[in-house]
Formats: C-alpha cells, sequence, structure tokens
C-alpha cells in the first residue's frame, strides 16, 4: 500500500509531474498561470483547498489527490468534493489510488463532512474499477455550462 503524505511546497516538482501526467490523461492543458495557481492554493491553508500525494517505497510520489469541502442543503454539515485523482501508469495496480480515496475519505469524516463525492470520465474503465470498489455509484448525471 502506498504512504500518502499531505501536500508540502517542498512537493511542487513531484506534484507538477503528476498533474502534467493527469491533465495528458484527460487531453487537455491550462496555461502555467493556472497551473501555478492551482499549487499554490492547493499548498495555502487559507484556500480551503487541499492535496496529498502517494509514495511508493522507495518514497517517489506516484499519485495525487486534490479535494475541498463545501455547504450543503441536504446536510448540517459539509460534502466533500474530491476533484482531481490521478495514479502515474507506474504506480497504478500496487493500491496507490485506494489508499488516496481513503486519505481523503478518513479527512473528511475526521473534519465532519456528511460524505465524500467526485465524477470520473464514463471512458476511464480503470479507475471506474476501483471505485465501483470503494464507492456507491449515485446514479446522478453530470450537466455543466462553461462561463467566460
Amino acid at each position: 500500500m502506498a504512504t500518502v503524505t499531505p501536500l508540502t511546497p517542498d512537493d511542487r516538482a513531484a506534484w507538477r509531474a503528476l498533474w502534467d501526467g493527469y491533465l495528458a490523461f484527460y487531453e487537455t492543458t491550462l496555461d502555467e498561470e493556472t497551473t501555478a495557481a492551482t499549487f499554490a492554493r492547493l499548498v495555502d491553508p487559507g484556500w480551503g483547498l487541499h492535496g496529498a500525494l502517494a509514495r511508493d517505497d522507495s518514497g517517489a510520489a506516484v499519485g495525487l489527490v486534490h479535494w475541498l469541502t463545501h455547504a450543503a442543503t441536504w446536510t448540517t454539515t459539509s460534502y466533500c468534493y474530491l476533484e482531481d485523482l490521478f495514479v502515474a501508469p507506474g504506480g497504478r495496480g500496487a493500491g496507490a489510488g485506494r489508499s488516496l480515496v481513503e486519505h481523503v475519505r478518513a479527512w473528511a469524516e475526521q473534519n465532519g463532512s456528511a460524505k465524500v463525492y467526485w465524477l470520473t470520465a464514463e471512458s476511464n474503465a480503470t479507475a471506474r474499477a476501483l471505485y465501483d470498489r470503494v464507492a456507491t455509484r449515485s446514479g446522478m448525471i453530470h450537466y455543466q455550462i462553461p462561463l467566460g
């Protein structure tokens, strides 16, 4: 099982390599300003974004996870949204993804959230196989309206 550690400013290079892999997986790019702002917000406790890295037995970062909480109308507490999860191809199959999900679940429970939820691409069969083992599919369909 991978070791999961909170993201720190010293993790920038390791995080960036994984972030770039995550963006490539979803066939997208972001400008440098957005990537820099994302990392800065993840390591600044004032923003409310959280991040962690999964490390293999040698200490190499093999996966990342980002999450946030928000108020909700169906509970008096919060919901925890797991926004990004990625494990590099070389780290897959060794429990890193499961460890990252469990890290967020434990954090959310400790911080009083009513649930953890996330989205993934329908075509992401590898991740969905894990998610089907660790969570319950909600049956909801995601819609969005791009702005700007």
